[in-house]
């Protein structure tokens, strides 16, 4: 599944759990579990607690996603 695919939903930084996992509080009240894009690990783009960004999640398994953008404050 490609990129442009995916589901693209905002959120908040609610918890950072090891191994590089995020749990990501949405809009709509429910939880995630979500990961860093290979760009954000490419180009060093630092996510912590409290931090607005946008999700892509796949329409398969909607549990589970890639941080794509951190948005700026």
């Amino acid at each position: 599944m490609s990129k442009d695919d995916l589901i693209r939903i905002e959120g908040k930084v609610s918890d950072l759990t090891g191994g590089g996992n995020y749990q990501i509080a949405l809009d709509n009240g429910v939880t995630i579990s979500a990961r860093l894009s290979g760009k954000m690990k490419k180009f060093k783009i630092k996510v912590l607690v409290g931090d607005r960004v946008t999700v892509g999640v796949s329409p398969y398994d909607p549990s589970h996603g890639l941080i794509i953008h951190r948005q700026k404050v």
